[in-house]
Order: structure tokens, then C-alpha cells, then sequence
């Protein structure tokens, strides 16, 4: 009774509580220097004639003076890169955000970089045009980092997602940044026209914290079952963190049905045959992959 008892507390706090600043994420230390943060930005024109600074040393200009009508050396599907970055700054104000050599500025605290280059790349924020934030990222291809950003608390790395045959099914973009406090609120339910999945993919931290409720609070399968259908109902899970669930279960035949349960919960259904090694006989695989036609 106690264990149940603490399973359902254990759910509860998972699936309801708030956002609150730094809770969630790994903090990215602030590379800015003092001296740094007492200067405008330098180059170009920001909001109401302002001058403004950019990230010149990483930037390589255009050097293309085409006359009229000559296209020779136009671009017209050059990959310049394949890496994303999506960054929320909740605090209200006007920011820039510099990433690599691409600048975005609004009011909306709402920053998507799309298109840019794997490898170390600088970041930069400013707020009215005066640095208050700088350091580097670590991009990788077809990934993309969401972060939040607290000018009193730092940034803040939410997590790591891969990106997948250009589709974005997401129902609600505030969901990639909310999903990591535990505030999945959509209610999309993993299908996409390409019959890929991308959504409020649980993180490793919840992820974690989950397996050992499992493992600690769930003796018997039917158990085991009952949690996993309960935390489901708010998250979506990878190929490998469905593999990992599935085996703490016993029997084929209780596999089966959570893997039928979490396929449209998938996000990377290309790695799905991950899934196939938690059984073990033939005939459930079988079974599965007649799912997964």
C-alpha cells in the first residue's frame, strides 16, 4: 500500500508542477567579460538608429558583384547547414540574439535558428543592445539545442532533439520549450503525415527519475504496465528509452501491449527495431512488426 501510495505522489509531481527559472536544464556558464558588458553593439543599425555589433570575426561576407541577369554564381540550394537552435527568453524586453553570423532581434522573447553550421559556434545576447550574455555552443547536424535564457540566472540548456526529415508535428511550439518543467499540455498524439513523430519528447533527467520509480515501486508487471500507460499520456519517448521499460517486464505477451501502447509515442519510429530486442521470442517480434508496416 505504501508503495502505491508513493507511485501515484511520484506521477502526480511528475505531471503537474510548475515552471520556475534554472529548474530545469544544465546551465551554460556566461563567458561575457565585465569591460565587455559596458559597450554597445558597434556595426550596422538596431531599433531607433542605434548602432550595433555583430559576430564579424566568424562571419564570411559576400563576395558576389553580379551584374543583372548573370547567375552563375548564385546559390540556388547550397547547404550551408543543417543544426538548429531554438531560444526562449521569458523576461520581458527587447533582445538580440547572435548566433554564428545569423542575428535575430524582437520583443517576443521567442529566437528559432534554423540552417546553421555544425561545430563550435558562438552565441551572443544583448538586451537593449548592450551584452549581457556570450559563450559557445556545441551544434551537431540535424539536431536541434532548445534553451531558455534568465538574464538573472543564466542560460540554460532544456535539451537535445534530433531533427528528422524536415517534419515539425508539433502542436504547439511553446511545447518543446515547456516539456522539459514537465508542462506537456498538448494533446498531439505522435502521428505526422510523414509517419515520423517529433513532439514533448520526455527528457534523460524525467527519464531517469521514472525508471527508478519503476523499478523501485512496480513488483509485477501488471504494475509496471499501469505506470508506464499513466506517464505516457503526457510524453512521448525515443526507440531506446522503450526498450529500456520493456525490459523490466517479464512476459512477450505484456511487452506486446506496451509496445503497441507507445509506437504513435515514438519520436524517431526509424529506430523502432531497437524495440524488437526486448522480446524474446519470434513470434511476439512477429506480432509487433505487423504493427509497424
Amino acid at each position: 500500500m505504501k508503495n502505491i501510495f508513493t507511485t501515484c505522489l511520484f506521477l502526480v509531481s511528475f505531471m503537474g508542477f510548475s515552471q520556475e527559472a534554472g529548474r530545469a536544464g544544465e546551465l551554460l556558464k556566461n563567458e561575457a567579460r565585465t569591460n565587455e558588458k559596458q559597450t554597445q553593439r558597434n556595426d550596422g543599425t538596431g531599433r531607433g538608429g542605434d548602432k550595433v555589433l555583430d559576430n564579424s570575426n566568424y562571419r564570411t561576407p559576400p563576395k558576389s558583384n553580379n551584374p543583372k541577369g548573370n547567375t552563375t554564381n548564385y546559390r540556388w540550394n547550397y547547404n550551408y547547414g543543417n543544426a538548429e537552435v531554438f531560444l526562449r527568453i521569458p523576461q520581458n524586453g527587447y533582445y538580440t540574439v547572435e548566433i554564428g553570423d545569423q542575428v535575430m532581434s524582437n520583443p517576443t522573447g521567442k529566437f528559432r535558428f534554423f540552417d546553421l553550421k555544425f561545430g563550435t559556434v558562438p552565441i551572443a545576447i544583448y538586451e537593449n543592445n548592450f551584452l549581457i550574455y556570450r559563450t559557445n555552443l556545441r551544434l551537431k547536424s540535424y539536431t536541434r539545442l532548445v534553451l531558455d535564457f534568465f538574464p538573472d540566472y543564466g542560460m540554460y540548456l532544456l535539451g537535445s532533439y534530433p531533427v528528422q526529415n524536415n517534419a515539425y508535428g508539433i502542436n504547439e511550439w511553446d511545447d518543446i520549450w515547456n516539456n522539459p518543467y514537465g508542462n506537456q499540455n498538448s494533446n498531439w498524439n505522435g502521428n505526422s503525415s510523414s509517419g515520423y513523430a517529433y513532439g514533448t519528447m520526455m527528457n534523460t533527467q524525467d527519464f531517469n527519475s521514472f525508471m527508478s520509480s519503476l523499478k523501485k515501486n512496480a513488483s509485477f508487471d501488471k504494475d509496471r504496465m499501469g505506470m508506464i500507460s499513466m506517464v505516457s499520456q503526457n510524453a512521448n519517448f525515443t526507440s531506446q528509452q522503450i526498450y529500456n521499460m520493456l525490459n523490466t517486464m517479464d512476459f512477450d505477451n505484456n511487452k506486446l501491449e506496451i509496445a503497441k501502447l507507445l509506437y504513435t509515442k515514438c519520436v524517431d519510429r526509424q529506430n523502432y527495431h531497437l524495440v524488437f530486442e526486448a522480446f524474446t521470442f519470434d513470434t511476439s517480434k512477429n506480432k509487433l512488426n505487423l504493427l509497424c508496416i
